[in-house]
């Protein structure tokens, strides 16, 4: 059994025996059920850093988005030298390290696709160096070359029609978040040791093809291991050996963030689950008198200064669907752990406290991990830093942890992972509106003009026939399913070959659990559709080619959003009808399918590639996000919404069941206090009925429309937004999502 001198004061024995962060958890962690009063104002060295930051910021808006772009280097490991924020304030930074040798500065990242690197860099007025060109051209496979040359003519077209959508063949699919605290807490070279014990015990002669893959991959992840402890020692520090204080596990534990952030350009770059770990440590230095409060809440406040700093260099086409600029740095907060105990921290504290220190921000994507059973105290504290920021996003804790235990990681927007154990294979979305467009013309593309599936007999009729609708539409989800999960088995095949991430699977069991990840676009919109051709009556217009141009509606029918079962169990059908067709198909690697009803700020694209519906949406307008009522059809009150939306079975969507709301900050009561006593009360409302997920907005339509006007006021520089399972500044949302965000719903009522 090890026992290094820097785990003196730490309980437990299991995790000293096996890597086992969770069990060092439990055994050492201290809950804390008190209010904020303890919480420390900024110190000098952070008012200092931050104004540096912010001005960076805004240099990087008034450049068009881009502050600087790497032209000559490829990213990796020890690709530069050390970099802070400023030179001149390097000894202020308590955290030090960032992704190239500046920062803001985009590096270049190739190995995704050299077409994309290049665009990215030159949409922004950057000329890569040809040579490098030439290489990634010529001598070198890319991930994205590798998918596109595999891919078949009817993939191109589901892809080309946005019928399958955000599919990540141009870009990192991100989703696997490495087990960062294993630095810390072990040190590099234990877990060097761990992996070479793993590759001495794979295979045992049977050298199948599985087997090679695996040797090789662990063999890679050793070399990231070593890269990472190289890395280190750029910026002077040895992390062979585990982290002795608070301030050594805060670095060490960045320093296998920074490995990821520097080697993949990913969808998602999560953080993980750190606060109640880091806890463990910063409560010990707190005890011993190594460090103040205020030093404390020092560290996380740079800490999180660094997860603010994270760029990635990305095509315009990839800022359509994902704009604001986000990287899905997550981090959660709270919980309950499975022996009842609560999990929250006062380090959970210092994380939203972050957000007063330096103001609102998208990022980390700070995610609380609710029930009803928490703390008043803390969920107060939460409550009012939503009011103030609308920064904060919540989820589930009672539904999440039978399914993940309780030290799981939010992996992208709202999917959770277990730490250390467990991986995802991002999958984007199917647009489940445009499928249902098919099933009226027979799989001709509406928008392209273009025959996408099977030529199939359409729907003739003047008006929609409910049965023949459905027994179309099952044929449809069939087709998509099946073209959908073909997909995204060849691009997750080819990333794993040509762009695999080691650093992050080197810190996750060898022994690694896959899932599979889908997701649904338009879902409120195919609910509405079908509702109204129940319901009421629903005329057919269409153009000269007897395609679908328009419907009419005649008479009223129930919508989701307000608590109507006859519109809400239609939800429940699509749902679990598309996941029972996705659950049919073989996965690669034989990962386990999971659906997500998330469409983050694509919602706008997914729409403008959708024609007219039966509900009424008008053709190549936004959908409404995730599972979010559509624009207009809320009439009942925010919690009816709600009501709504927590009818809607977690079980069927482990990936995640995102709800964006927005209420006027009026609707909650005429003081601060009525505020967030009515929000906490609205959250233990919802999340008492099994509802997975709640993004929370609190400000009036009048500053949106200003801010979009008057960007340039300074009160709106950090204005930001939860918008579907992430928040953006408002300011870098393009004009359409902008308007997008206007259009939805503002509740200004309870009930």
């Amino acid at each position: 059994m090890k026992d290094y001198k820097q785990w003196e004061g730490f309980e437990g024995s299991i995790w000293k025996d096996e890597i086992n962060v969770r069990d060092f958890i439990q055994k050492n962690y201290t809950p804390y059920d008190g209010d904020e009063s303890f919480l420390a104002d900024p110190t000098e060295a952070t008012d200092k850093l931050w104004k540096t930051l912010q001005e960076l910021q805004k240099k990087e808006r008034e450049n068009g988005g881009v502050l600087d772009c790497e032209t000559e280097v490829v990213t990796g490991l020890t690709a530069y030298g050390p970099g802070y924020i400023d030179e001149s304030l390097k000894d202020m930074e308590q955290i030090v390290g960032i992704q190239t040798d500046k920062p803001l500065k985009r590096a270049f990242m190739p190995y995704g696709g050299i077409k994309m690197a290049v665009q990215a860099a030159e949409s922004y007025g950057y000329e890569i160096n040809p040579k490098l060109k030439k290489i990634f051209s010529e001598y070198v496979t890319t991930h994205n070359d590798a998918v596109f040359a595999a891919y078949t003519p009817e993939m191109r077209l589901v892809r080309k029609t946005h019928v399958v959508t955000g599919l990540p063949d141009t870009y990192g699919r991100g989703r696997i978040v490495g087990d960062y605290r294993r630095i810390a807490l072990y040190g590099i070279d234990y877990l060097i040791e761990a992996k070479k014990k793993d590759k001495d015990n794979c295979g045992c002669g049977n050298m199948y093809d599985e087997v090679i893959r695996l040797r090789e991959e662990i063999a890679m992840q050793i070399n990231a291991l070593n890269g990472i402890k190289e890395m280190a020692k750029i910026y002077g520090y040895d992390i062979s050996e585990p982290a002795k204080n608070a301030k050594e596990a805060v670095q060490w534990l960045y320093f296998g963030y920074l490995a990821a952030i520097k080697t993949q350009n990913g969808a998602a770059m999560s953080v993980g689950r750190i606060s109640t770990f880091l806890d463990i440590y910063i409560k010990r230095d707190l005890d011993r008198g190594i460090i103040t409060e205020e030093q404390a809440q020092e560290l996380i406040d740079h800490l999180t200064m660094k997860f603010r700093m994270v760029k990635f260099a990305r095509i315009p086409a990839y800022n359509q669907l994902f704009s604001g600029d986000p990287t899905w740095a997550t981090l959660e907060i709270g919980g309950i752990g499975v022996d009842g105990r609560s999990m929250v921290t006062k380090t959970d504290y210092r994380f939203l406290h972050t957000l007063e220190n330096m103001g609102p921000s998208p990022e980390p994507n700070i995610t609380v991990l609710y029930s009803p059973a928490l703390g008043d105290n803390f969920k107060k504290y939460a409550s009012s830093v939503s009011v103030k920021t609308s920064s904060i996003q919540y989820e589930n804790d009672d539904v999440m942890k039978p399914v993940w235990g309780d030290d799981y990681s939010i992996c992208c927007c709202v999917s959770a992972t277990q730490t250390g154990k467990e991986i995802q294979f991002f999958g984007a979305r199917a647009n489940l509106g445009k499928a249902l467009l098919y099933a009226f013309n027979g799989g001709f593309d509406e928008k392209h003009r273009i025959q996408v599936g099977p030529k199939m007999e359409r729907i003739t009729s003047e008006y929609a026939d409910y049965d023949e609708v459905i027994e179309k539409y099952e044929y449809w989800l069939d087709w998509l399913a099946d073209i959908y999960v073909n997909v995204l088995n060849l691009i997750h095949y080819m990333h794993d070959k040509y762009y695999y991430e080691a650093a992050e699977m080197a810190l996750i069991d060898t022994d690694v659990r896959r899932t599979f990840a889908t997701g649904i676009a338009g879902f409120s919109h195919v609910i509405d559709s079908l509702s109204a051709i129940k319901y009421a009556k629903v005329k057919i217009i269409r153009d000269e080619d007897g395609i679908t141009k328009d419907f009419e509606i005649e008479g009223d029918f129930p919508r989701y959003g307000n608590d109507d079962d006859r519109a809400d169990q239609i939800g429940v059908w699509l749902l679990k009808t598309f996941l029972e067709k996705i659950k049919r198909r073989h996965t690669y690697r034989d990962s386990e399918p999971t659906t997500s009803i998330l469409t983050i700020t694509s919602n706008v694209v997914y729409g403008e590639a959708t024609g007219a519906m039966p509900d009424g949406r008008k053709a190549y307008t936004p959908f409404s996000p995730g599972a979010s009522p559509s624009y207009g059809a809320e009439k009942s009150g925010l919690i009816a919404s709600l009501n709504s939306v927590a009818k809607i079975p977690y079980h069927w969507s482990l990936d995640g069941i995102s709800n964006t709301q927005t209420i006027n900050p009026e609707a909650l009561g005429h003081s601060d206090t009525e505020r967030i006593d009515n929000l906490k009360s609205v959250l233990d409302g919802y999340f008492a009925q099994g509802a997975h997920h709640l993004n929370v907005n609190v400000f009036g339509v009048e500053k949106l429309i200003d801010a979009m006007e008057h960007p340039e006021k300074e009160e709106y520089a950090n204005f930001t937004v939860r918008v579907s399972g992430y928040a953006v500044k408002f300011i870098d949302l393009t004009r359409k999502q902008q308007e997008d965000v206007i259009a939805r719903t503002c509740h200004k009522k309870l009930a």
